[in-house]
C-alpha cells in the first residue's frame, strides 16, 4: 500500500453554493462526513487533513516576491487535503471519485507521496 494526498479544489462560487447557508452547509458536511467515514471504515484514510482558508499569499522566486494567492490565474482554489492509503494510483483515483466536491463541479487532485530519508 502507498500513500496519496487528495487536494480538494473548487471555485469560490461552488464553495459558496455548498457552504453559503446553514442548510446548505449541513447538507454538504453530511456528505463529507459519510464519505470520510466510509474511507475510514475501509482502512483507506490515513489522515483526514484540514480545510484551508480560501485566501492567502504566494512567495515566488529568489526575490521572494509576495502576491495574493493562492493563484490569481486560476479560478479553482485548494480548499483542503487528506492523506489516504491505496494499492496504486488507479485505486487512489477510484477512492477520490467518491468525493462530494465533485458534485459541485470541483476536482480532486490525486498525488502520490514521495517518502524521503532525511
Amino acid at each position: 500500500m502507498s500513500e496519496y494526498v487528495l487536494l480538494y479544489r473548487s471555485t469560490n462560487e461552488a464553495h459558496h453554493a455548498a457552504m453559503g447557508t446553514p442548510a446548505a452547509s449541513e447538507k454538504s458536511m453530511a456528505k463529507w462526513r459519510a464519505w470520510i467515514a466510509d474511507m475510514s471504515a475501509r482502512g483507506q484514510l490515513k489522515n483526514v487533513g484540514l480545510p484551508l482558508v480560501r485566501e492567502g499569499n504566494v512567495v515566488i522566486g529568489p526575490r521572494k516576491t509576495v502576491t495574493d494567492g493562492p493563484y490569481t490565474e486560476t479560478k479553482e482554489v485548494v480548499g483542503g487535503f487528506s492523506l489516504i492509503e491505496a494499492r496504486d494510483l488507479a485505486h487512489a483515483v477510484q477512492i477520490a471519485s467518491g468525493c462530494p466536491v465533485l458534485e459541485g463541479g470541483g476536482s480532486v487532485e490525486v498525488r502520490p507521496v514521495l517518502h524521503l530519508d532525511v
